[in-house]
């Protein structure tokens, strides 16, 4: 019930992800979570990272601009748990499915959306995510025996994400 993609390239996991949230948005399905939008502005600087909240019509900035020379982590920690407060609000409507951006680094150090991971599996909705390669390690040892790596195509995590629907509905 907790599948996950590990795309090689800048972006490519995020596009996947919300190629499919938004089908199944499209076809009324229920969700919680977000989806990443990076915002490309100039060449001198690093992109803006947006979560587009998927239950709630609201953009959340998870970047901050630290200078053209800073060389540290740019995500806010602030707009990070604004995004989780608002899908945690969806969450508790009981949506088919959770979609989690991303398990990064505040995840793996138990921040970030991995408390809303663990409440959507115990409560059996199934969670998409997306899993950075130097990252997999850790999170399987969260993960345990729940984890299913997914390919890298939309429609066959599409159709993952249905099925495993259908088996939460009973």
């Amino acid at each position: 019930m907790l599948g996950y993609v590990v795309a090689d390239g800048r972006g490519a996991a995020d596009l996947l992800i919300r190629e499919v949230a938004e089908r199944m948005m499209a076809e009324g399905v229920p969700l919680a979570g977000a989806v990443q939008v990076n915002l490309d502005t100039d060449p001198a600087r690093k992109c803006d990272m947006d979560l587009h909240i998927l239950s709630r019509d609201r953009v959340v900035r998870i970047s901050q601009n630290l200078g053209a020379l800073a060389r540290g982590c740019r995500l806010d920690p602030d707009g990070l748990e604004s995004a989780v407060g608002l899908v945690a609000a969806a969450l508790a409507e009981h949506p088919d499915l959770l979609i989690v951006n991303k398990y990064g680094k505040q995840e793996i150090d138990g921040r970030g959306f991995r408390p809303l991971v663990g409440e959507a599996l115990a409560a059996g909705i199934p969670v998409l995510t997306a899993v950075n390669r130097d990252n997999v390690e850790r999170f399987l040892e969260f993960a345990e025996d729940l984890a299913e790596p997914l390919p890298n195509d939309a429609q066959a995590i599409y159709a993952w994400c249905m099925a495993q629907r259908a088996l939460a509905a009973g």
